[in-house]
């Protein structure tokens, strides 16, 4: 038996976008032979449609999606997720199904019976879990056929479920398994995805075929790595990592286990890529094409300028320089450099005349009142403004700069630096972007090193430092990880030698601050614990508060 694999970028809702991909990789698989090809979960209709779900029409689309693979599906087998009506009158309306199409026909449909519902997924809103198990035989072998949560219970240890499927399938001896997923990336997550697929395979002692989607649906990237392992627990093949493919095996192959591939996961390399692919994709599936975002002469709008000249091409981005009477000639000089390296169109605004207007205007209401943040915000909101004229002018979307430690504590100004349709760099702590950055110099100078070197600031007051309102960097970073990622309290993270004033000072700051969380632009989701739908969290609360 020989089995294609397609690892493709789907689009949520593009039912005809989906079906197309998927028909050209099935003639690709006829002509290369293949008796079975496979896709992932929710392939008809994208992941995760979320309440799309809930209209008949998107339904509808996803069975006439189904009927047509099924046409195709001549000479070959076809296994491809996509959303099921439950026709009981108990449970949910739908299941999250894997259908196996042969000869024109569904030959059978296999539900998810495991349904998560933390971090960003929440599928038992929407799915009925499945309560049977069966194989699928097919040219003499039996297939378990699983939906991707559903391997996540080894052994049934898993404390949030009561079942194990494949536990469950195996008494029936299938020969390999086949699980559809769509797990999304964090930088741990292909290297704990292989953990359990391996671990799978320890216990079973049979094949397993994992096919994962690739693309990106606004916040959420899917990076491939789909796998191929042997029964003897040695991994045949690796797909290659944000980037759509087609690969063909030889079962008897497979079965055989010569080889053991494991393709490299450097933390820093792999979030450069996720951002690519979520710029890149958030733009090309919205049809969008241009982008725009101020350039400070600050690390965190060079490495976004970067990124956004490397997913969209340095045509299709603009980038406005803003300077006040607080800006440094150095910044405006960095800032200009690096638009010339990456090639990007530049344009060069002061607003210092403009703030002006905003001081003498407010000048009678504020009587009596020194400089202090008001004047700061003020002047993070023309560039906000200017950034939202020339967007409606142009056509061009802007890019939100704002880096985690920043988000997290509220060091930013709603309708000001927080502005933008999409947040590039919103789940990297700040020496996260400062990696990245000596990353993006690793062959040449990109961001001039200045950029990279000098102390962050704001540069909305005379010698202003980030150091003056915040800890620094280095210690910032680590509470806000034990709090946001480890969900560690306060008693937790002073007990592991933080100073306690600090601490509870810099938790307090990012609970207070939630409300301007709610008000800014998806984040690309790179880390376990991302702001945004894998963090929900109540505005008005008061533990820490």
């Amino acid at each position: 038996m020989k089995i294609a694999i397609a690892q493709l970028n789907y689009h949520i809702g593009n039912f005809d976008g989906n079906l197309s991909k998927m028909l050209q990789s099935i003639d690709e698989a006829k002509a290369g032979g293949a008796d079975m090809i496979c896709f992932s979960e929710l392939a008809t209709c994208g992941y995760p449609p979320r309440d799309f779900l809930e209209f008949n029409d998107f339904i509808n689309e996803a069975e006439a999606t189904i009927q047509k693979l099924a046409s195709a599906a001549q000479d070959i087998a076809v296994i491809v997720g996509s959303p099921t009506r439950n026709p009981l009158v108990e449970g949910k309306d739908l299941y999250n199904s894997a259908y196996f199409l042969y000869e024109g026909k569904v030959k059978a449909i296999r539900h998810k019976a495991l349904l998560p519902t933390y971090d960003v997924f929440d599928e038992y809103r929407y799915f009925e879990p499945a309560i049977t198990f069966e194989t699928i035989d097919f040219m003499g072998k039996k297939i378990a056929l699983t939906v991707c949560e559903d391997i996540w219970n080894i052994g049934n240890e898993n404390p949030l479920y009561t079942v194990c499927p494949m536990d469950e399938l195996i008494t029936q001896e299938p020969d390999f398994m086949i699980n559809i997923s769509a797990s999304p990336f964090n930088y741990n997550n292909p290297s704990g995805r292989r953990h359990i697929v391996l671990s799978n395979v320890k216990r079973y002692e049979i094949p397993m075929f994992y096919i994962n989607h690739c693309g990106a649906q606004t916040e959420l990237i899917f990076d491939g790595g789909s796998l191929v392992v042997s029964g003897n627990g040695q991994v045949y093949d690796e797909l290659p990592f944000f980037e759509e493919c087609i690969r063909f095996y030889d079962l008897a192959e497979v079965l055989k286990g010569h080889r053991n591939i494991d393709r490299p996961k450097k933390k820093i390399e792999m979030i450069h890529k996720a951002l690519l692919m979520g710029v890149g994709d958030y733009f090309g599936k919205l049809g969008f094409q241009k982008a725009i975002l101020g350039l400070s002469g600050g690390i965190d709008s060079a490495v976004t300028a970067v990124i956004a000249a490397q997913a969209l091409g340095s045509e299709n981005v603009r980038v406005i320089l803003m300077p006040s009477q607080f800006s440094s000639d150095h910044s405006v000089n960095d800032a200009r450099k690096l638009a010339e390296n990456l090639g990007i169109q530049y344009d060069i605004i002061p607003i210092e005349e403009i703030y002006q207007s905003y001081s003498e205007i407010l000048k009678p209401h504020f009587w009596g009142h020194s400089f202090d943040i008001t004047e700061e915000n003020i002047q993070a909101r023309i560039r906000g403004m200017l950034l939202m004229a020339f967007s409606n002018k142009f056509g061009h979307i802007v890019l939100n700069t704002s880096n985690k430690s920043e988000m997290a504590v509220g060091y930013g100004t709603l309708y000001g630096d927080m502005c933008g349709g999409l947040s590039v760099l919103g789940d990297l702590y700040k020496m996260e972007v400062f990696e990245l950055a000596r990353s993006m110099n690793r062959d040449s100078e990109v961001i001039p090193w200045n950029i990279i070197e000098k102390p962050p600031s704001a540069e909305l007051r005379p010698d202003q430092k980030d150091s003056d309102s915040l800890p620094d960097y280095e210690i910032l970073d680590k509470v806000l990880f034990e709090y946001i990622e480890n969900r560690k309290g306060p008693k937790e993270i002073i007990d592991m030698g933080y100073e306690e004033t600090l601490v509870r000072r810099i938790l307090r700051l990012v609970n207070i601050n939630e409300f301007k969380r709610h008000q800014t632009a998806p984040v690309l989701r790179i880390s376990p614990k991302a702001f945004g739908m894998g963090r929900r969290m109540p505005i008005v609360g008061k533990y820490l508060s």
